[in-house]
C-alpha cells in the first residue's frame, strides 16, 4: 500500500524514464466538457536526453483531444508492460504546441502514415505533457517466483506483496 505522494528523487526520474521507454504506446486520457473521460491509444515520443518529466506526442490539429485539453489541461497517461508486471500511471498538464523544429525533432517516418504532409503537414501538432505526478507497479520476480509467493500468501494466510510500488510528485518545470 502506498500513501502520500513523495517528491521525486533523480532516482525516481531514471526510474520512471525506464519503465516507460518501451512502452511505445500509452493511453491518454482527457476530460470531455462534461466531465466524463475519454482514453485513446497515444504514441510516446523517444526521450531524448534524461527524463525532465514532458513527454511529447504528435497530435492532429482538429482533433478531439486537441479541444478537450483546451477545456481541461489535467491529464493521464498509462503506460503497461503485462508481460513484465510494469504499470506506471503519468498525470500531467497537457498543452498544445505548434512548433516545428520540435516536430522536426521527434519526427519519425512512420509518422508519414498520419501526417502525409510531414513536419508542414498543417494539420500536425505537438500535445507537450508535463507530468506531476507518476506511480508505478512492478514486479521483478519471474512467473514461478510469484506463482510461490501467491501459494505461501494463500496457505499462509500472509498478504500477497507481488512487487514494488511508489507514488512520486514530479518536479514543476516552466513553459507548461
Amino acid at each position: 500500500m502506498v500513501a502520500n505522494a513523495a517528491t521525486a528523487t533523480h532516482a525516481d526520474m531514471v526510474k520512471i524514464a525506464e519503465l516507460i521507454k518501451d512502452v511505445r504506446v500509452c493511453m491518454l486520457t482527457t476530460a470531455e466538457r462534461d466531465g466524463s473521460l475519454r482514453s485513446r491509444p497515444m504514441a510516446t515520443m523517444e526521450q531524448r536526453g534524461p527524463f525532465d518529466g514532458v513527454l511529447w506526442f504528435f497530435t492532429e490539429l482538429e482533433s478531439g483531444k486537441v479541444g478537450e485539453v483546451a477545456e481541461e489541461r489535467h491529464v493521464n497517461l498509462s503506460y503497461a508492460r503485462p508481460s513484465d508486471q510494469v504499470y506506471v500511471s503519468v498525470s500531467g498538464l497537457a498543452i498544445v504546441v505548434r512548433d516545428r523544429a520540435k516536430a522536426r525533432e521527434l519526427w519519425t517516418p512512420i509518422l508519414k502514415a498520419w501526417f502525409p504532409g510531414g513536419v508542414d503537414d498543417p494539420n500536425l501538432a505537438l500535445l507537450r505533457v508535463q507530468a506531476t505526478e507518476a506511480e508505478y507497479w512492478e514486479s521483478p520476480h519471474g512467473t514461478l517466483v510469484k506463482a510461490a509467493a501467491l501459494i505461501k500468501a494463500v496457505t499462509g494466510g500472509e498478504k500477497y506483496e507481488p512487487g514494488q510500488n511508489r507514488r512520486v510528485d514530479l518536479p514543476a518545470h516552466h513553459g507548461t
